[in-house]
C-alpha cells in the first residue's frame, strides 16, 4: 500500500537540488547514500543499475551529477519503489525502477548488463534487534546474505563494469570472503566521523574481470574539530562538497 501524504516528509538533499520524499517513521535516507553516489565514476552513456534502491537517493543523487545516465534501480518493497519513481519524476529525472526481490530478478532485467551496479545493502547481520517499523527493519537487517548481493551484482556486470557498495567498517571481512575472482582492482575508500576516530563505514569497490593489488585510500574526515563543539554544520570541506554541492569522492573527480 502506497504510503499516505500525512506520513510523508520532503526533505532536500545536495544543497536543496534535490526534493526527496520519503517516510517520516521508516527507513530514511542520510548521508550513507550520497556518499555512495559520490564515489561512483560514472561517465554520460553509461547504464547503472541500483540493488535495493529504496526512494532513490543514491541514484538520483548520482544522475544529479552526472547527465547521460541510464539508471535502473530495483526494489523489492512496493511503497518505497512508488517513492523512487515520484521522487525521479519531480526532480525531472529518469529512473526506471522495478519492484523485485534482487534474488529474483524479471528475465528482461537479467537479459541486460550494467556499466556500474551499486548498493547500499542492509548493514547488520541477522540477529539485529527489530526495528518498530518494519520498512526499517527491512533496509537494515539482513535477509538476504551479503555475499547473495555481490554475487547478483557480478552477474549484471559487464566485462569491465564497476561494482560499488557501501557498507559498515566492520563488514570488510564479509566483503572479503564474498568477493570471488569474477572481481579484481580492489579499491576501499573509509569514511571517518573525525580526524583520529576509526572509520565506520568504507565505500568498496571491484571490477569484474579486474586485476592488480588492493588499494586502501586515505579517509575522507566526515567532521572538523575533535569533537562536536557547536551548534550547527560542522561538516568539513570535503564533507560539504559532496553533501552540498554533489561532488564526487575526492579522488575520483567530476
Amino acid at each position: 500500500m502506497p504510503f499516505a501524504e500525512a506520513a510523508l516528509t520532503c526533505d532536500g538533499f545536495l544543497g536543496g537540488r534535490l526534493s526527496i520524499h520519503q517516510p517520516r517513521d521508516g527507513y530514511r535516507a542520510g548521508v550513507d547514500p550520497v556518499f555512495l553516489a559520490a564515489a561512483v565514476p560514472a561517465r554520460a552513456g553509461q547504464a547503472v543499475l541500483e540493488l535495493g534502491c529504496g526512494a532513490g537517493v543514491a541514484s538520483l543523487c548520482l544522475a544529479a551529477r552526472v547527465p547521460g545516465l541510464r539508471l535502473t534501480g530495483v526494489e523489492v518493497q512496493p511503497d518505497y519503489a512508488d517513492l523512487a519513481r515520484r521522487n525521479a519524476a519531480e526532480n525531472g529525472l529518469t529512473l526506471d525502477v522495478i519492484t523485485a526481490d534482487l534474488t529474483a530478478l524479471p528475465d528482461g532485467l537479467r537479459a541486460q548488463s550494467f556499466d556500474h551496479v551499486i548498493a547500499n545493502p542492509p548493514y547488520f547481520p541477522p540477529g539485529r534487534t527489530p526495528a518498530r517499523d518494519a520498512g526499517r527493519q527491512r533496509a537494515l537487517a539482513e535477509t538476504t546474505p551479503l555475499a547473495r548481493w555481490i554475487d547478483v551484482a557480478t552477474k549484471r556486470l559487464a566485462p569491465g563494469g564497476r561494482l560499488t557498495l557501501i557498507q559498515r567498517a566492520d563488514r570488510l571481512p564479509d566483503l572479503a570472503r564474498a568477493t570471488d575472482t569474477r572481481l579484481g582492482a580492489i579499491e576501499v575508500r573509509p569514511l571517518a566521523p573525525r580526524q583520529g576516530r576509526a572509520a565506520r563505514l568504507v565505500l568498496y569497490s571491484a571490477l569484474k574481470g579486474g586485476g592488480g593489488p588492493p588499494i586502501l585510500h586515505a579517509p575522507l574526515i566526515l567532521h572538523d574539530g575533535p569533537r562536536h563543539m557547536r551548534d550547527g554544520d560542522d561538516y568539513s570541506a570535503a564533507a560539504r562538497a559532496v553533501l552540498r554541492d554533489g561532488a564526487a569522492w575526492p579522488d575520483i573527480g567530476p
